[in-house]
């Protein structure tokens, strides 16, 4: 039985395009072929793959989100969709990923991913995305406080501020005793 998951968080165009609604830009960018790799060996030893994929809706008054950041991953745009080689990966090989909408920042928040992780057995889970001081760093400590063991891609992951990266790689291993692979 599986005991290792793979999370790709977030890794949309909105988030890593040049022009998507609130990028990371070129640090997110730089991930595409980590990512894409790290995703298709999972695939390829038969490990869990999940890509909690945010979703809002435009203008949703109700959600915290509205007022803090632009509108982005909107149900129905393309912003949504997959960034770059990954979004290929998704296409030929969906049957084998389990795509997950969430609509905060952490991929436990208001998901069955618990429920997926558990009834497969898994122990460890793999963090890979964006951003890596809020939905990264919100997944981990969700992961924490449910006793899975955490280990954090470094060539995985970015944020669209520097500071708030460098000091959430710290808390993951620091605080929350991940594994960093550097």
């Amino acid at each position: 039985m599986l005991k290792k998951a793979l999370l790709v968080v977030d890794y949309t165009v909105d988030f890593v395009a040049v022009d998507g609604a609130l990028t990371c830009g070129k640090p997110g960018i730089a991930l595409e072929e980590y990512i894409t790799e790290l995703t298709e060996q999972f695939l390829d030893e038969q490990h869990f793959v999940v890509m909690p994929v945010d979703l809002h809706e435009l203008e949703d008054p109700y959600h915290p989100e509205t007022k803090q950041f632009p509108p982005h991953n909107i149900r129905g745009t393309a912003g949504r969709d997959l960034y770059g080689s990954l979004q290929n990966v998704y296409e030929k090989r969906k049957e084998a990923i389990y795509w997950m909408d969430k609509t905060r920042f952490s991929a436990f928040a208001g998901t069955d991913l618990e429920l997926q992780l558990r009834s497969r057995a898994i122990t460890e889970i793999h963090l890979v995305g964006v951003c890596t001081d809020i939905c990264i760093l919100h997944t981990a400590v969700d992961a924490y406080n449910r006793g899975f063991t955490i280990v954090i891609h470094e060539k995985g992951v970015a944020s669209f501020d520097a500071e708030g990266h460098a000091w959430a790689l710290r808390h993951f291993e620091n605080t929350l005793g991940a594994t960093i692979i550097k």
